[in-house]
Parts: structure tokens; C-alpha cells; sequence
């Protein structure tokens, strides 16, 4: 287990001790006023953490208080694991940005796109460009989910039993296939839009490996890693660390949800790598210290253990599936019919997988300009 707790006073990474208490009593009031049943807190500055709060209940029923152990289903912060994952496959020349993900799920073959009608009776035409793993990466490949309300397509998905979960039994490969026969919002890599997308990156990690995605993860990133802790489910021994999950109600007051929370006490048939693990706040600062790049840390690695190829390619690829991966709300669509939380915005000059995208961000407003150019093909595959 990695522990948690501050390596650095707070001042000497230059950070202001009384904005932090700051920031730890503006979240207490979620707390006070039930909004939130309780939260963990990690500040890190310059590779160093130099603060932890916590607060509240991680079980308001059974009375049991937010620890640093505690578990939290970390939902789509899986996303940029699973992207970690496909780009170690990249640079080690087993699949390249361009190839169409048909070639590793051969559904996807025969792609179309939604031109009109609702979702019972659909107009669709055949897609213009097929879909390919840079477009997997960048969530342009077209793609959607059932919870957006938005789309027709969105409709489809929650029909076939892709709302907030999946259908029970069904496995990885059985969802992609399912995905793949859905028509496309629009013509890949013209648009942005939140979706399934990085599951199916899963997918095709497990195809060019070889290996089940979780025996994937955790033989070439979470136990390189130290995380002990993060894992697709929680067994008995685990279970009493495992935050409860919760949801907003009616008037706004956290309300327990164990239809869906109790999922993450089963092995479940599909690895979701696009929200599927669990994972502590411990854990998950580890991984994010392995993307930063420092001066005595090149990016792309921690404590010795190197994952990715340093500085330049590793900080341009977290740049680019970080932004997107972490814009979990409207970004070139609209992704929410109503309690939006909030956007993406992209700028920056042409991007391809030799040259980074500087001016990629993510912050709060709205997406300006059209999905990233393709990666231009024959680009260098091996890390170095």
C-alpha cells in the first residue's frame, strides 16, 4: 500500500498555506450542507505533494469516515490509464495512430453515419473515413454514450443496454462489436464528442498484446507502478475501505446509489478501460507523477521505472489524451440536455505524431474549431 501524506512543507514548492486551508473549507461546506457524503484532497507542486485533507463520511449508513486508504471508483480517471496503455503499444511499433481500428476489430469495418431520423428508423450513410486509433485517443472517432440524451444514437446505445453500465455477461469484445454496429454521429475524425471510445482502445490492447486487458495494466503499469490498490474490482478483505457510491437527489443532497456502486465488489465480464477501475487518491497521484515531466524525472517516468519515452513524445501524448480524456462535458456538441458541468476549449497548431501540440488544454468554456488534424503516416513507432 502507498502511503499518503505530505513529503514537502507547502511553502518550499511555493504554494500558500492559508489558500490551501482555503480550499479545504470551501469543500468542508459540500459536506455541512450534504452535497458531497465526503472527499481526499492531494496537492502536488513540482513533483512533491505537499498537501492532504480529507473529510466526511466514505459510508454516511455505517458511519465510517473518509481514510487515506479509501477506495473510490475512479470511473473515467481510467481513461488516461488505458491511454498510457495503447501508447506504450505504440512505441513499441505493435500498432500505429493511423491504422483503422478495423484491423484489430474487424466489425468496425463497415462503418456509417447518422444522417437524420430518430432512433427507431435511422437514416445512415456509409462513413467517409474509417475509424483509427488517433480518433479512439481523441474521442473524433464519431462515437457516443447513452447517458448524453442528446442524439438519436444516444438512444440507441441506452436500447441496447449502454446507459450507465453494461448489459450483465457481456464481455469486451461482445460490447465493441455491439458499438461498431451503431451508426456514427459523424464522419470520424471531423468532430468531438465524449463516448465510448477508450473502452474500445481497451479492446484493441488486448488484441495486439495478447493478454486480457487487467492482466495488461497490471503487469506493464500498475505493479511497475506501486499501485497496489487499483484494480477493475474490490474483494472481501478490501470491502470495508470501498467508498459508497452516491448520487445528487431531488434537492440537490447526496443519495446512496448500490444498484451501481455494488458492481465494483464483482469481477466484472467487461474491462471497462473508460471507466471500470478503483483505485486510491495514493495511487492515482503515482500514475499522475509518472506523466510529469521534471527535470531530475523525465516524463513517462517514476522512481526508475519508465513507461513511456521521455520529455517531448511522452508530454505531447498525456498533453493531448489528458485534455480530452478529462473534458467529461460538452466540446464541439452538445453532450448534456440540461445540469452541463462544463467544457473543453483546443487551440493550437497542426498536430501530427512527430510534432507536439503546444497550445492543447482543457479548461472551462467552449470548443473552438474543428477535431485535431490526422497524425500523418510514417511516423517513428519506437520509443527511444
Amino acid at each position: 500500500m502507498t502511503l499518503l501524506k505530505p513529503e514537502v512543507d507547502a511553502a518550499e514548492v511555493g504554494l500558500d498555506r492559508a489558500r490551501l486551508e482555503r480550499l479545504d473549507r470551501h469543500f468542508a461546506r459540500y459536506v455541512d450542507d450534504g452535497r458531497l457524503p465526503g472527499w481526499l484532497i492531494t496537492v502536488s507542486r513540482y513533483g512533491r505533494l505537499a498537501h492532504v485533507s480529507r473529510c466526511g463520511s466514505r459510508d454516511i449508513e455505517a458511519g465510517l469516515e473518509v481514510e487515506p486508504d479509501t477506495l473510490w471508483r475512479i470511473y473515467s480517471m481510467t481513461k488516461p490509464v488505458t491511454s498510457v496503455a495503447a501508447m506504450m503499444l505504440y512505441e513499441e511499433g505493435a500498432l500505429e495512430l493511423t491504422d483503422p481500428v478495423s484491423a484489430f476489430i474487424p466489425s468496425f469495418a463497415h462503418a456509417r453515419v447518422h444522417t437524420g431520423g430518430p432512433d427507431l428508423r435511422p437514416v445512415t450513410v456509409p462513413a467517409t473515413e474509417p475509424v483509427r486509433v488517433w480518433h479512439l485517443l481523441t474521442h473524433t472517432a464519431g462515437l457516443t454514450y447513452g447517458f448524453h440524451r442528446v442524439h438519436p444514437v444516444d438512444a440507441m446505445y441506452r436500447a441496447a443496454g449502454f446507459e450507465w453500465a453494461t448489459p450483465p455477461a457481456l464481455d469486451l469484445a461482445q460490447a465493441c462489436d455491439i458499438w461498431a454496429g451503431m451508426p456514427l454521429l459523424f464522419d470520424p475524425g471531423s468532430e468531438w464528442n465524449y463516448s465510448v471510445a477508450t473502452d474500445i482502445l481497451g479492446r484493441i490492447v488486448e488484441v495486439v498484446s495478447g493478454q486480457r486487458f487487467d492482466e495488461f495494466l497490471a503487469a506493464r503499469i500498475l505493479r511497475p507502478l506501486g499501485m497496489s490498490d487499483t484494480s477493475f474490482w474490490v474483494g472481501d478483505g478490501d470491502a470495508g475501505r470501498l467508498a459508497a457510491l452516491y448520487t445528487p437527489g431531488a434537492d440537490g443532497t447526496a443519495v446512496r446509489m448500490d444498484a451501481l456502486g455494488n458492481a465494483a465488489r464483482e469481477r466484472p465480464a467487461m474491462l471497462s478501460g473508460g471507466a471500470g477501475l478503483v483505485s486510491t487518491a495514493a495511487d492515482y497521484h503515482r500514475f499522475t507523477q509518472m506523466l510529469l515531466h521534471r527535470a531530475d524525472s523525465p516524463a513517462g517516468e517514476l522512481d526508475g521505472t519508465r513507461l513511456l519515452s521521455p520529455a517531448r513524445s511522452a508530454t505531447w501524448r498525456a498533453t493531448i489524451f489528458l485534455a480530452v480524456s478529462i473534458c467529461t462535458r460538452s466540446a464541439g456538441r452538445s453532450t448534456r440536455s440540461s445540469r452541463s458541468m462544463g467544457s473543453a476549449s483546443a487551440s493550437g497548431s497542426p498536430w501530427s505524431p512527430t510534432r507536439p501540440r503546444p497550445g492543447w488544454s482543457a479548461r472551462l468554456g467552449s470548443f473552438r474549431g474543428a477535431a485535431p488534424p490526422a497524425p500523418r503516416s510514417g511516423s517513428t513507432r519506437r520509443s527511444s
